[in-house]
């Protein structure tokens, strides 16, 4: 498989990319690139982000969003999968490997599915054959009608999305080795303990080992050495430590943090000089989700609404749950809306989850602060 697909040629489940052969990071796998934190960080925070959106279906009537009841797959979309977990699922299989696939084993009466069971993206392969698309699970051919596909990053020409981790395969390979390098070190001994070095000539062999075994014979407690002025002993430093091997790993966790569409500093990544300053978290998740998580909703909402739904029903998530707001914020912004007539009281009540106000509750503001009774809205309506 190359980077550009070719007809009639089968297509890895991870994308269309292929590392060169006997390349350090041609065995990059999904499970692999998992242990790269800054990737399990980067795909845990939008798969726990957009899976825990409220998401509802609606349809347009005299110009407003009526909210509809939801099909049963929007319920239990599996065998003893709740939705939000199905969600999961799907997300995390979106943003590692490009596609998520599963298999629909069962359909309402208009024919729209009502189960579909996930399975890993690595036991699909997808292939065109004479312009058809065929997709095929565990090498078993299936009817384009049962397959459930959602994909990511596509190209033209090619039927599965491109795959991060092929993609980043190199900085996975990288922070990886990084990694494995510093738990060797510290668990194992993946390093010299020093350097026993003889100033004045060259030593063979033989010689090289008797003086090893003597060192080590006086220095296995903690002994003192003693040399006459031939040898020189260097300790080594703990390379796991150096600022070299630091700055690695710092520079691949901002290169994943690009190549899986979040913010560094949302993956505790350090981003070294740069600063990066909000008004209130607010401000913060409203940028992340107009750069980062925004397009990625709006293409799974226009998956949902196509296949899971009838026209002219639509899917739709709340975005506006990710923009929660500190209580004095929120209350502040519901005081402007009713003084602008955008909101009535009664409705701003029931967004801080309290019951809307009796006329005699009216009354008693009214009371409370001397205005007319007259004066005091109710339901939004003029008393």
């Amino acid at each position: 498989m190359s980077l550009f697909f070719r007809r009639e040629a089968d297509l890895s489940a991870f994308g269309a990319y292929n590392p060169p052969p006997n390349s350090a990071w041609s065995s990059m796998s999904k499970d692999q690139a998992m242990r790269a934190s800054a990737m399990w960080a980067a795909i845990r925070l939008r798969a726990d982000l957009i899976s825990t959106l409220p998401c509802d279906v609606y349809r347009k009537v005299g110009g407003r969003s009526v909210e509809m009841a939801k099909p049963p797959v929007m319920i239990n979309p599996a065998s003893g999968m709740l939705w939000h977990e199905w969600m999961e699922a799907t997300q995390r299989q979106i943003d590692a490997a490009g596609n998520a696939f599963g298999q629909i084993v069962a359909w309402d009466a208009a024919g729209r599915p009502s189960q579909i069971e996930l399975s890993d993206a690595s036991e699909w392969s997808v292939r065109v054959v004479n312009g058809t698309v065929e997709y095929r699970r565990q090498g078993v051919l299936l009817d384009r009608a049962e397959v459930w596909h959602e994909r990511a990053n596509v190209v033209p020409g090619v039927p599965v999305g491109l795959s991060p981790v092929a993609a980043a395969a190199k900085a996975l390979h990288h922070n990886i080795s990084a990694q494995e390098f510093a738990v060797a070190w510290f668990s194992s001994g993946a390093g010299t303990s020093g350097t026993l070095r003889n100033k004045s000539r060259t030593i063979s062999q033989e010689a090289a080992q008797i003086m090893k075994s003597r060192f080590r014979a006086a220095t296995e407690n903690r002994d003192l050495f003693v040399t006459g002025n031939d040898w020189e002993y260097l300790p080594a430093q703990a390379i796991a430590s150096d600022a070299r091997f630091l700055d690695a790993m710092k520079a691949t966790s901002v290169d994943l943090a690009r190549y899986f569409g979040v913010p560094a500093d949302a993956i505790d990544a350090e981003v070294g000089s740069k600063s990066i300053t909000y008004a209130n978290i607010t401000e913060r998740n409203l940028q992340l989700l107009t750069m980062h998580l925004g397009p990625a909703i709006y293409r799974r909402e226009q998956t949902l609404s196509a296949r899971l739904v009838a026209k002219p029903r639509f899917v739709k998530f709340n975005t506006d749950a990710l923009l929660r707001m500190d209580a004095r914020s929120k209350v502040e912004l519901i005081a402007a809306s009713i003084d602008a007539r955008i909101m009535t009281p009664d409705e701003g009540r029931a967004l801080l989850d309290r019951d809307g106000l009796s006329p005699d509750d009216y009354a008693q503001f009214a009371a409370l602060f001397g205005v007319p009774r007259q004066q005091t809205p109710q339901m939004g309506a003029t008393t």
